[in-house]
């Protein structure tokens, strides 16, 4: 099969009882409910993007593992072209949707892990790569979905894991002959609550001692023991209550939708379990986790975002008439600017990717350049964000109603005085655009999505060769070693 249609995903979410709540309130049906309908719905295009020629050369590859062709959100890079592809990916899927890829992190999950069991089973002879091998292969026949979980809820951030209460982090509660059983809880999960199956990971390095914390495995979605606690703000409020989904910013797909994931023992088979104990490898897991979903969240996805952005605020000054200002051009072309170099970083992310390890025929991006695309995005972004906010005007946050535009009383008022170079209705569906842009979630969750831009300084600082860099001054310097 491989490649299955968004009908065949549909039908799958009709069937599913998750244990999902939203606003305090038990969600029946995902796709009767308008907050988590969005979720369902981005999934599903991602299946459309497959099936469509357009599409083709970047939405799938060719399986390493049966030949045949795969969603890329399955498949594990095994070039710098598979790197290069995974990134356009990454920026297709938000110029679509306006919201996450709901398989992202799953994706990048994947792949992070599956350099991890081969160097597990290489340096201690366990079996977790074949385990992985048949998993993943079942995953791309069947076209599963799988969402990624790797932030824990952490508790005080003073006290080490050990010193915590465990449940504030995934781990083992015990070991059985036929798996595992586990607890805690993921935050700020993607995707979870309309997934066929959910990857954990670790979410930090671990020491000796925490050997319990160091947890990777698969859960099918409406196990049980798991229950999924959806966020909820001013923009879930707003779609729960519109009528007409087309008045709102992002009509069909919404904003990016995130949950807590809590595991009240849960039990897993070792068929699907693979990591269970090797805290040495925990670091491994989630640094190469990082420099994957750096590259491709940092200045693939929100450059994606930026183009619809960028598109949004021509058309506002269209509408008002504004265009051929030379100050809105040039705040348009620094929208660009600023846009374009995020992407070029993470263009040199996948170019300059290596075989990590060596002999596992697995390509991770460049450290360096992912967490340069990473960190230039979150500042850049708040620009943009700016950017067209001044663009378009006051109007993003004094906009009346579409329903004070229908309303026969108040209508023609409103179209009287917001119709400037095109009509009122135009002005205020743009404006509800860039208002879901500019007054919305986005900053922060660009700036803390993949990590905060402290930890990709951190890592900057790490895998910089300070030495090299000594070297080139004291040369021309012309100094003694």
């Amino acid at each position: 099969m491989a490649l299955i249609e968004s009908g065949d995903y549909y039908r799958f979410i009709e069937e599913l009882n998750a244990n999902v709540y939203v606003n305090g309130k038990k969600v029946e049906k995902l796709l009767t409910h308008p907050v988590t309908k969005t979720v369902v719905d981005a999934t599903a295009k991602i299946y459309e993007l497959a099936q469509d020629p357009r599409y083709e050369d970047v939405m799938t590859a060719t399986s390493h593992l049966s030949g045949e062709k795969v969603n890329r959100n399955l498949h594990i890079s095994r070039s710098t072209e598979d790197l290069e592809k995974r990134a356009e990916m990454a920026l297709l899927t938000s110029q679509k949707l306006g919201t996450c890829n709901y398989r992202c992190v799953g994706a990048d999950a994947l792949n992070s892990l599956a350099s991890v069991v081969f160097e597990i089973d290489r340096d201690k002879g366990t079996s977790y790569q074949d385990r992985f091998n048949r998993f993943l292969e079942e995953a791309q026949k069947n076209d599963w979905a799988i969402s990624g979980a790797v932030t824990d809820a952490k508790g005080d951030r003073q006290k080490r894991i050990s010193e915590e209460d465990p449940d504030m982090y995934v781990h083992i509660a015990d070991e059985r002959e036929d798996g595992i059983v586990v607890r805690g809880a993921k935050l700020h999960q993607s995707g979870a609550i309309a997934a066929h199956y959910t990857l954990v990971i670790p979410g930090g390095a671990l020491r000796p001692g925490e050997e319990k914390f160091a947890a990777a495995f698969v859960v099918p979605n409406s196990a049980p023991g798991l229950t999924y606690i959806t966020q909820y703000n001013p923009y879930s409020a707003e779609r729960e209550v519109c009528e007409d989904p087309k008045e709102l910013g992002n009509p069909r797909y919404g904003q990016r939708e995130t949950c807590m994931m809590i595991f009240e023992d849960v039990f897993i088979p070792w068929e699907h379990v693979f990591m269970c104990g090797e805290a040495e490898y925990a670091a491994k897991c989630i640094t190469r986790f990082a420099k994957i979903h750096r590259m491709n969240c940092g200045g693939a996805c929100k450059v994606g975002y930026a183009d619809i952005i960028i598109g949004a605020s021509m058309l506002a000054s269209e509408y008002t008439g504004t265009t051929k200002a030379s100050h809105i051009r040039e705040m348009l072309t620094e929208m660009v600017r600023l846009s374009e170099t995020a992407h070029a970083a993470t263009i040199a992310a996948s170019v300059k990717g290596r075989e990590e390890p060596e002999g596992s025929g697995i390509y991770m991006p460049d450290d360096l350049f992912g967490n340069v695309a990473k960190i230039t995005t979150a500042d850049n972004f708040w620009k943009i964000m700016s950017l067209a906010g001044d663009i378009a005007g006051g109007l993003v946050v004094t906009a009346p109603s579409m329903k004070d535009l229908k309303n026969p009383e108040t209508g023609p008022y409103v179209e009287k005085y917001l119709r400037a170079a095109a009509p009122a209705d135009k002005r205020l569906r743009i404006t509800k655009v860039l208002q879901n842009w500019t007054a919305g979630l986005h900053g922060p969750g660009t700036w803390h999505g993949a990590g905060s831009p402290q930890a990709q300084k951190i890592s900057l600082y790490r895998v910089t060769d300070w030495e090299e860099k000594k070297n080139i001054a004291r040369e021309i310097a012309e100094l003694e070693e």
